[in-house]
């Protein structure tokens, strides 16, 4: 940790199997602590969101810029009816 960064303990769930894995990779010598596997894991995925986000935006202004009212409402009504379908099923099977 950089001296002098604020920091905050919370708590997070992972599935056991990943636990074990992290655990293990620090036992072999492969990641310093758990701790310090997830803020690796999280500044990673922070990065890579940004970079995502960023190339999302320049796509945008290439294709004609931000999404008409109407596009935005097609697109989030494709995008809710395909959540609603994955709900079901995980209620389905379970």
């Amino acid at each position: 940790m950089v001296i002098g960064m604020a920091a905050a303990k919370i708590t997070i769930t992972l599935q056991n199997e990943q636990v074990e894995e992290i655990r293990a990779l620090v036992a072999a010598g492969e990641a310093a602590s758990v701790s310090g596997f997830v803020q690796h894991a999280v500044r990673i995925a922070l990065h890579d969101t940004a970079g995502w986000r960023e190339l999302l935006g320049q796509a945008i202004l290439e294709t004609g810029g931000p999404l008409m009212k109407k596009e935005r409402e097609w697109a989030d009504s494709l995008l809710c009816a395909r959540t609603q379908k994955r709900r079901f099923r995980k209620r389905k099977v379970a």
